[in-house]
């Protein structure tokens, strides 16, 4: 890999009839122009991520809409290995929830945590369905000041789009976020939309898809802040 460029995995498995996936590559080449950068993407498919060898390349990680993923080990390792090698990572819909979902099982270690989607009568099924769907949906989220995601945005209200059914579980909610893991965001009836990770340069993952306003010409600035912090890392 050349040096110079900033390298980022997409972690997930390529669909090119999904919104988001369309999104992904035209919101990087949007951030790369705007940073004067050379940014270089490459997808790692689930089912293809079976050791940490394949990760150490790259600069940052982005886990992608889309799930379940064909390999939910595959992502989690990913994940995993991005929060624990301090890389930048940034997580959208399925990868917001499997980003609290590695976090719950290696940090607080709840080995029996479950996504409720591939495993519904799980005890402690930790990503249930929302109360209300939000597929093709577009919300208010409320930030906290000084978030990451609010120093992106330059405010801490801002309206994006989903498409999403699963989110965190209320029953393990309190419990979730009693460690290094923190609520940034909120819709206006106080539902989790987004968490960071305290202690790490930039672990940030979001309910909603803010690649999304890259398909109408606007550059999502969680993907600016993501490359930023890879040019930080880096030098």
């Amino acid at each position: 890999m050349e040096n110079s460029a900033i390298h980022i995995a997409l972690i997930g498995d390529y669909d090119p009839q999904v919104t988001a996936h369309q999104a992904i590559p035209v919101a990087l080449g949007m951030a790369a122009e705007h940073a004067g950068l050379d940014v270089q993407f490459q997808w790692l498919a689930t089912d293809g991520i079976n050791d940490d060898s394949s990760l150490q390349d790259f600069d940052g990680f982005w886990c992608v809409p889309a799930s379940p993923y064909r390999n939910e080990d595959g992502a989690l390792r990913a994940i995993r290995f991005a929060r624990e090698q301090q890389r930048p990572f940034l997580g959208t819909c399925g990868g917001f929830q499997h980003a609290v979902l590695e976090y719950a099982r290696n940090v607080l270690g709840w080995g029996d945590a479950e996504h409720g989607e591939t495993s519904p009568d799980a005890t402690r099924a930790l990503l249930t369905p929302l109360t209300c769907s939000l597929v093709e949906a577009i919300d208010s989220i409320h930030l906290v000041e000084g978030s990451l995601i609010a120093k992106a945005y330059e405010s801490t209200v801002i309206r994006e789009g989903y498409r999403c059914r699963y989110g965190v579980n209320p029953q393990f909610e309190r419990d979730l976020l009693s460690q290094e893991l923190s609520a940034e965001g909120h819709d206006s009836t106080g539902d989790l939309r987004a968490v960071e990770l305290r202690g790490h340069p930039f672990f940030v993952a979001t309910l909603f898809q803010p690649e999304r306003a890259a398909l109408k010409g606007i550059l999502p600035p969680l993907v600016s802040a993501l490359i930023d912090a890879c040019v930080r890392q880096k030098s």
